[in-house]
């Protein structure tokens, strides 16, 4: 690789090389060491084309949910089997790997600026920003931007725009699906907005189990599928349709907080 090579959006590869291999470094006792991180599906990501891939997913923090995914994906296409232990697996990372960020988050301070190079995709909102509700049409650059990512490589977004769960999917992103039909793979994590505060960058409380379910690529008919089914779809998929929002019982609340303690006395 000449030091000079770059992406499709002009970041210099032996920079963001660097990058990852720094803030993985920096952030992976987050998920292995003061909390444990359950992994399911890794097999799948061994199984994937090196482009044309998108990955949807609920979203509990601002960014300590897509450092993991880089630490998941990488330690799997390193032959990691649900681990992300031996963290040699990023003196190489995939580097053409990129996330959909709100544009108002990626400038709100020089971590998030320098977090943008390893592969943010800055987009506007058109429903929210400088935290009041608005109404602004969807810039096609932005959209434009997440096809060119699609085509040199794998991209991450979060379908309803939001940390809070069981919010409604963008429609914005059933379009992109059906514009460039690009492969997508639902993954569903938990246990992160315990463990981080909202950005996700300070430790809220250690010894949280996180989990992280990486699912069957959907089965979809770009051509005849209506946005509406899309949505819905990926609601299920990503397990933040409404049928999921129940009331845990009391013993699956003691039970969880039993295993809490136990994993605390293990460390």
């Amino acid at each position: 690789m000449g030091l000079l090579k770059k992406n499709p959006f002009g970041h210099i590869l032996f920079l963001k090389k660097w990058l990852i291999r720094i803030a993985g470094l920096l952030s992976h006792r987050r998920y292995q060491g003061f909390n444990e991180l359950h992994i399911e599906g890794s097999e799948i990501i061994r199984d994937l084309p090196d482009r044309h891939v998108l990955f949807i997913s609920n979203h509990q923090t601002y960014f300590a949910d897509v450092v993991c995914m880089f630490h998941v994906f990488n330690a799997a296409l390193k032959g990691r089997e649900n681990t992300i232990k031996n963290i040699g697996y990023l003196w190489k990372p995939k580097l053409n790997i990129y996330y959909v960020a709100a544009k108002e988050t990626m400038r709100s301070g020089l971590l998030p600026k320098i977090l943008a190079y390893a592969g943010a995709i800055s987009v506007e909102r058109t429903w929210r920003a400088k935290g009041k509700e608005i109404q602004r049409s969807v810039n096609p650059d932005d959209t434009k931007n997440i096809g060119v990512a699609l085509e040199d490589g794998w991209v991450i977004t979060f379908p309803q725009g939001t940390t809070k769960p069981f919010k409604p999917i963008r429609k914005g992103t059933a379009h992109i699906i059906k514009q460039y039909k690009p492969i997508v793979v639902p993954i569903v994590i938990d246990g992160f907005r315990r463990s981080f505060d909202k950005k996700g960058l300070r430790i809220k409380k250690r010894n949280i189990l996180q989990s992280f379910i990486i699912k069957e690529p959907l089965d979809i008919d770009y051509d005849t599928i209506s946005v509406d089914d899309l949505v819905e779809k990926i609601e299920y998929a990503i397990e933040q349709h409404p049928s999921f929002l129940k009331v845990i019982p009391q013993e699956e609340l003691n039970a969880q907080e039993e295993l809490n303690k136990k994993r605390m006395w293990e460390y």
